[in-house]
């Protein structure tokens, strides 16, 4: 069954262009794929689908079967997402926030310290662990939020731009538990501008443009932004001609 799935969605935001315009994708378990795209392709848009925080106009959505708005209790204790703000309570400490986030996520309270302590070791959060959120830096706050959606080990996993205030250190672990998740068999949907970065850890990488997907790039080469913008061009120019023809 594929556990991630997006098909032909669309949306538009009230005096916008269409956010989506008919995109399609798919993750299947095991599986890495980075969605890149430039800034207001419609990215966080189709994750925000995907997590069920926005009804699309049209198309369909499904985490593990299911659509997502909607999911079961089962199938979310199997999901994992960070997308906007994270599941973390700024009051509370890192590790109360991992036994939080683990118990939240359906764990039993035996394995509880176990999980936490993973996720702790997983994102190198330990000198951290009695500090409370919200005196955490915006990278360690960025590597909690992430601990906090993985503690349960899910079996689909949404991360938006999950490096973005990493440094060097964090990017390396979270690359590391990217892959060793989809390596136990998780689908894990990624999205980043850091196209270097999602090419050492995806085995697909699709480019998304103007709402839609335009097309995958191999993740392997030293010219992967070189191809990017490639393909962005050519879709664009796609759609120019198109409206030529029309007219």
């Amino acid at each position: 069954m594929t556990a991630l799935m997006l098909d032909d969605v669309r949306h538009s935001f009230r005096g916008r262009a269409a956010a989506l315009a008919g995109l399609s994708l798919r993750v299947e378990p095991g599986q890495v794929v980075a969605m890149i795209g430039l800034n207001g392709a419609g990215k966080t848009t189709a994750l925000r689908v995907l997590t069920g925080r926005l009804r699309p106009a049209s198309g369909t959505a499904r985490v593990l079967g299911q659509d997502p708005a909607l999911l079961d209790v089962a199938a979310a204790r199997r999901f994992g997402h960070v997308v906007g703000a994270p599941l973390v309570a700024s009051e509370l400490t890192v590790t109360e926030n991992l036994r939080v986030a683990a118990l939240l996520h359906g764990l039993p309270d035996a394995d509880v310290a176990a999980a936490s302590a993973a996720a702790v070791e997983a994102l190198d959060v330990g000198p951290w662990s009695g500090t409370r959120a919200q005196s955490l830096s915006q990278g360690n706050a960025q590597r909690l939020g992430i601990a906090c959606a993985v503690v349960h080990r899910p079996t689909a996993l949404v991360l938006d731009e999950p490096t973005s205030a990493l440094d060097p250190r964090g990017v390396v672990l979270v690359r590391e538990l990217v892959r060793s998740l989809a390596d136990g068999g998780a689908a894990v949907l990624v999205s980043s501008h850091h196209l270097d970065e999602v090419a050492r850890v995806a085995d697909r990488v699709v480019v998304v443009h103007e709402g839609r997907v335009v097309g995958e790039l191999e993740p392997g080469g030293t010219d992967l932004e070189h191809r990017f913008f490639a393909m962005v061009l050519a879709a664009d120019s796609t759609v120019t001609t198109s409206t030529e023809v029309v007219a």
